[in-house]
């Protein structure tokens, strides 16, 4: 088993990270996390809409057991709080508070305040750079322009990730535009909802490829994300055999053709 490393701003994060939406036993998830935190994965993703705050309290549990400097954590702001710094403030200790942590890795916004031009939203939303509660800041859902608009509107800090939803059966979007833009700006593309939500397992020609190789569907699905440069797919996984499997889709790769069978879906 082989971890796997990839950049976002000047760190190095394991190749694949895992997400905090919707668990439903986080005892359960508790145990998977810790086992996958110590067995070569250092990037959690959570937000403090998922669960009205309780999954950033649960990576604050992780924290605690394995140390801040072992856990990469991106978490994310709603969009109404981007009207004013002093929310944006507000929030950001809020959301600290309960990852019973000083400061973030990466701040992302959740998706853009469609009442607010992207040049204001940004520009209030950095202070939580400027003020030390996140080393980095990003953004979530936004396109190709709306990306493009945010990384010159910022007065001091850069953007240095996306996080947009992206697997092997929802990939167009991604791939028509936005893979190439982030290349050439240096913008690591976190992909949520990379299994989506296990229908990939079930796909012919993903399982054919994955007979190939001698690996699982999930395990394809995954490596093909992870074989795009600087994407970085964060599954949810709440049991120990799901993290297993997660770090089995590292260190390999797939021949170019079956990546083009797989592009092809």
């Amino acid at each position: 088993m082989s971890v796997e490393w990839k950049i976002i701003g000047d760190d190095k994060v394991s190749a694949i990270g895992l997400g905090t939406w919707a668990i439903r036993n986080y005892d359960q998830a508790y145990n998977a996390y810790l086992y996958a935190l110590t067995n070569g994965i250092n990037n959690i993703d959570t937000a403090e809409m998922y669960d009205s705050g309780r999954a950033e309290e649960f990576v604050g549990r992780l924290v605690h057991a394995v140390g801040r400097d072992n856990i990469f954590i991106t978490t994310k702001i709603l969009p109404d709080r981007l009207i004013d710094k002093d929310l944006v403030l507000k929030a950001g200790r809020a959301a600290l508070k309960r990852l019973g942590v000083d400061y973030v890795d990466l701040y992302l916004i959740h998706w853009p305040n469609r009442n607010l031009s992207i040049e204001e939203q940004v520009r209030n939303f950095e202070i939580l750079a400027k003020e030390g509660l996140t080393r980095y800041i990003g953004v979530s859902n936004f396109n190709v322009y709306e990306l493009d608009k945010a990384i010159h509107s910022l007065a001091r800090e850069r953007i240095v990730a996306v996080q947009l939803h992206y697997s092997i059966l929802h990939k167009s979007e991604v791939e028509n535009e936005m893979l190439d833009y982030c290349r050439r700006n240096n913008i690591a593309i976190q992909a949520y909802t990379p299994l989506e939500r296990g229908a990939v397992a079930g796909h012919p020609v993903v399982k054919q490829v994955a007979d190939k190789y001698g690996k699982t569907p999930i395990q394809v699905a995954l490596n093909y994300l992870i074989s795009q440069g600087n994407v970085i797919p964060i599954p949810k996984a709440e049991k120990i055999e799901h993290v297993k499997e997660i770090l089995g889709s590292m260190g390999w790769r797939m021949d170019v053709k079956d990546l083009e069978i797989l592009r092809g879906i």
